[in-house]
């Protein structure tokens, strides 16, 4: 081997000679990569081809099972040294083995059935639950992905080809992109979430494939009773003798979708989007909601536009007593027509719903998130305390940030509804508006257009449950029977019923890293936010000296900064309250206009179906 000492000098080798060198020793490189790489190893390295945004076959999109995702190892590292000592590759073996076949799969051998399931997933990087074919979008949909996940998994069969599609003429064409189908799965959903928002209680229901064999068929001189006696010889449990949908499911889902229970008795006529009759969501938010203006001037500032005791708050700092005053006005059965989007394409002319419940509570943060860790079966010793939270006081001051959640409870809602009601809280917290603001949009006989205000941030909006109560009884709470991942099943010949939970790859162990990647992002966002708060200058006085020294104009024209839930406020002229904003055109005038445009569209569609002269 050689040392440092007889290794040439490249600093004084020109331009040429050491592409050369580079050049030689790639060459030697490769082939040493080769004798130490084993021979079937090269074809399941090669780069796969683009295919189709949403295929039927095994979808590049989805992960795979981690026994896919982890390449063979190499036998051993290479030796140390100079790499033109290394010996001549050795001679490359045949292999013989011939090509795997995948085997065809008939979906008319096995059985189906009919479920209910429940996931989460955090939509910050998808666009939305609904996925609309031939649409085109900047994210994938949660269908979209879930769609794929069942077709790869083989639990559902859409009866339309997987080369073919009809069209609005009723032909039949080359399946495009971007276009998937539920024909014949009976599928439906219990709610459409936009984009950004996440969920932790969506609720599917579909016909999937099943591990309940077939009955078997008569042969000559055997009647259906005689079969009917064989098959009650093998009892069939509906739970512990059938796939475990979780586990499957989330093996090739991504980590931040995960499949939480499946219900094997959803009951007659079960429809996710009718029989849902509550739907409760939560909206996070930060106290102070943006970053505080220091000094004098953060005061000040709020005087401008503040009312009363609101403008006492310094800027960034919301009223969380008059947002709960305000909240508190939503509940019972009101006309939301001013909280929400209108889509005229649909005719909607029934805005009434009913609010169960609207409150504003405080997140606390010695048990959430992972209030689960100290309690038994989780402490680091047997019967161990746990560190008492130093940092954390039992009672919140003003002073200290604080994490809040927006609590709604609904039979149902319309386009953007939630995030409507959330921006009109944020404003009366900032002292914008009044908490008398909200029954005032809610009468309609005042108001029948609503004002053209900016609705909330999308990212902090949780759709967090969805309820199934038996109506018979009349309670509201949940009445499916699900069966959550780790659920101990009984007389389950298969062990993953009950490890799909703790177990490697298990629901919670994916849900822990991803939370652990960003708290730490959170961890060092904060200390670099402390870092650069105290550096420089602490005088209260003279952190904003361009607004201390300014005239009393130019302080005025500085604008108001408004904050809707997102990660910056924006910054305008003076505040125009919202009774005093533009007003929109009234339901009835917007439907008009687009049952108009409907009839057009559906006039060229029957144009282009009918038969050219």
């Amino acid at each position: 081997m050689e040392g440092p000492k007889d290794r040439p000098d490249y600093s004084t080798w020109n331009h040429s000679s050491l592409i050369a060198r580079i050049t030689d020793l790639e060459r030697q490189l490769h082939s040493h990569t080769t004798e130490y790489t084993a021979p079937t190893e090269t074809l399941s390295h090669q780069t796969p081809q683009p295919s189709a945004p949403i295929s039927d076959g095994h979808e590049p999109g989805i992960p795979l099972p981690d026994s896919a995702q982890n390449p063979k190892k190499r036998p051993h590292s290479p030796p140390e040294g100079d790499i033109t000592k290394l010996p001549a590759p050795a001679r490359s073996v045949k292999n013989n083995t011939p090509a795997k076949v995948e085997r065809a799969f008939d979906p008319t051998k096995y059985s189906t059935r009919y479920i209910a399931l429940k996931f989460a997933y955090l939509g910050q990087q998808y666009n939305g639950l609904e996925h609309t074919n031939g649409n085109t979008t900047p994210l994938p949909t949660i269908e979209e992905i879930m769609w794929k996940a069942l077709r790869r998994t083989r639990l559902i069969f859409p009866q339309t080809t997987s080369d073919l599609e009809p069209t609005e003429r009723g032909e039949r064409v080359p399946l495009r992109p971007y276009h998937l189908y539920w024909d014949g799965c009976e599928y439906s959903k219990a709610g459409r979430t936009d984009k950004g928002v996440s969920a932790f209680g969506q609720v599917i229901g579909l016909r999937v494939r099943s591990q309940r064999p077939n009955p078997r068929a008569p042969v000559e001189g055997e009647d259906e009773m005689q079969i009917d006696s064989e098959s009650t010889e093998k009892e069939w449990d509906d739970v512990a003798d059938e796939i475990n949908y979780v586990a499957v499911l989330n093996r090739v889902l991504p980590e931040d979708i995960r499949v939480l229970a499946w219900c094997p008795n959803p009951p007659p006529g079960f429809d996710a989007r009718f029989s849902c009759r509550e739907r409760r969501y939560r909206y996070f938010f930060t106290n102070p909601a943006m970053s505080p203006t220091p000094g004098p001037a953060g005061f000040e500032n709020r005087a401008q536009n503040g009312k009363g005791p609101q403008a006492e708050f310094r800027e960034g700092w919301l009223d969380i007593e008059a947002m709960r005053e305000a909240a508190k006005h939503f509940e019972g059965v009101h006309d939301f027509r001013n909280f929400c989007k209108l889509d005229s394409m649909k005719q909607i002319d029934n805005f009434e719903r009913i609010i169960h419940h609207s409150s504003i509570e405080a997140v606390n943060p010695k048990t959430n998130p992972l209030g689960y860790v100290g309690k038994a079966g989780y402490q680091a010793k047997e019967d161990s305390i746990p560190e008492p939270d130093l940092t954390t006081p039992d009672t919140v001051s003003q002073s200290t940030p604080q994490v809040y959640s927006f609590n709604l409870h609904g039979s149902a809602f319309l386009w953007h509804q939630v995030r409507h009601m959330v921006a009109i809280l944020f404003l009366v917290g900032q002292g914008l508006e009044s908490p008398s603001i909200v029954p005032e949009l809610l009468d309609i006989s005042k108001n029948p257009c609503k004002p053209t205000y900016a609705m909330a941030d999308d990212a902090p909006l949780v759709l967090e449950d969805c309820i199934f109560p038996d109506i018979a009884s009349g309670s509201r709470k949940d009445a499916l029977n699900w069966v959550y991942a780790g659920d101990r099943v009984s007389n389950s010949k298969n062990s993953a019923k009950g490890d799909a939970k703790f177990g490697l790859r298990g629901t919670v162990e994916t849900i822990w890293t991803v939370w652990r990647q960003r708290k730490i992002d959170e961890i060092l966002a904060g200390a670099l936010l402390d870092l650069a708060v105290n550096q420089g200058n602490q005088s209260p006085e003279d952190m904003d000296s361009k607004w201390k020294t300014a005239g009393f104009s130019k302080r005025s024209n500085r604008g108001s900064k408004i904050w809707y839930g997102g990660n910056e406020a924006d910054v305008g002229g003076n505040y125009v309250p919202v009774n005093r904003k533009p007003k929109m055109e009234s339901v009835e005038v917007q439907n008009a206009k687009g049952l108009r445009a409907k009839h057009r569209r559906m006039a060229r569609i029957e144009a282009a179906k009918a038969p050219q002269v």
